[in-house]
C-alpha cells in the first residue's frame, strides 16, 4: 500500500474541503477574493477527481492480483507502476476499468453534491470533464487494443521486469 501517497492525497482532500468551506462563506461577498477562492476550490476538486481516478486504477489492480511497483516517495508522479511483464491481459483490463469506474463515480458525485451554478462548482465540473476527456483520449485506445489481443503497453506507468529490478 502506498501509504505516503495516501497521506498526501488525504491532505489534498482536507485542503480542498477547507477551500470549499471558505467558498461557501464568501460566495455572496463582493470583490476579487471570493472569485479567487472559488477558482482554487474548483481546481482543487478537479485535481482530487484525478487522484480518485488514479486510486481507482490502483485498487482495481490490487483486487485483480496485479504485480505493481510502489513508489519510493510521495514525490513520484505515478501512484504505482503496472508490471507489463508479470501481469496478464485480464489484469490490465481490470486495472484500466478501475480508473474508468472511479471517474464515472466522481462525475456522478459532483452532479449530486456540488452547489450549481456556483463558480467553484462550474470550475470543478468543467476541469473534471476536461480531465475525463483527456483520460479517454489517452487510456481508451490502449484498453481497446489490449482487449482485442495486442500486447500490454510499455513505458511511463507501465513497468517491466527490467525497470522494476
Amino acid at each position: 500500500m502506498p501509504w505516503k501517497h495516501a497521506l498526501r492525497d488525504l491532505s489534498l482532500v482536507v485542503v480542498t474541503l477547507l477551500f470549499w468551506r471558505a467558498d461557501a462563506a464568501l460566495r455572496h461577498a463582493g470583490g476579487l477574493l471570493p472569485v479567487l477562492v472559488a477558482v482554487i476550490a474548483g481546481s482543487l476538486a478537479a485535481f482530487s477527481a484525478y487522484i480518485v481516478h488514479e486510486w481507482g486504477h490502483f485498487l482495481a489492480a490490487r483486487a485483480g492480483g496485479s504485480v505493481v511497483r510502489l513508489p519510493a516517495s510521495a514525490a513520484e508522479v505515478f501512484l504505482f507502476n503496472f508490471n507489463s511483464d508479470r501481469n496478464s491481459r485480464e489484469q490490465f483490463l481490470i486495472m484500466s476499468c478501475g480508473g474508468f469506474l472511479a471517474s464515472a463515480l466522481v462525475i456522478a458525485f459532483f452532479l449530486a453534491v456540488l452547489p450549481f451554478p456556483s463558480l467553484a462548482s462550474l470550475v470543478a465540473f468543467a476541469l473534471t470533464l476536461a480531465g475525463v476527456i483527456a483520460t479517454a483520449v489517452l487510456e481508451i485506445p490502449p484498453f481497446v487494443r489490449v482487449w482485442q489481443g495486442a500486447p500490454l503497453p510499455r513505458g511511463g506507468a507501465y513497468a517491466s521486469d527490467a525497470t522494476q529490478a
